[in-house]
């Protein structure tokens, strides 16, 4: 929901909301699906967020220094999966 509001303002709302160029977190959101790839090559359980959604919800712990309990609630998840993606895109 948030990824889809977003994709939608111009470059400089884009900068100004997330904290990096639009071509900055594409080429993020690549370097994260290679790693999750290879992460899940054996298998494992779907993640519940996309790569994008991963790394906004990152973007906005690292920017906004929000509590894991606030973020996990916006998102949907528990406190516990939130700091384990967090820790995972960092």
């Amino acid at each position: 929901m948030k990824l889809a509001n977003l994709q939608s303002t111009n470059d400089k709302n884009f900068r100004r909301i997330v904290g990096v160029k639009r071509n900055t977190f594409d080429q993020m959101v690549e370097i994260l699906t290679e790693a999750h790839k290879k992460k899940k090559a054996k298998g494992g359980r779907p993640n519940t967020l996309s790569i994008p959604e991963m790394l906004l919800m990152t973007l906005e712990y690292l920017r906004e220094y929000r509590t894991y309990a606030h973020i996990g609630m916006s998102y949907g998840l528990a406190e516990s999966n939130t700091f384990t993606t967090i820790k995972w895109v960092e």
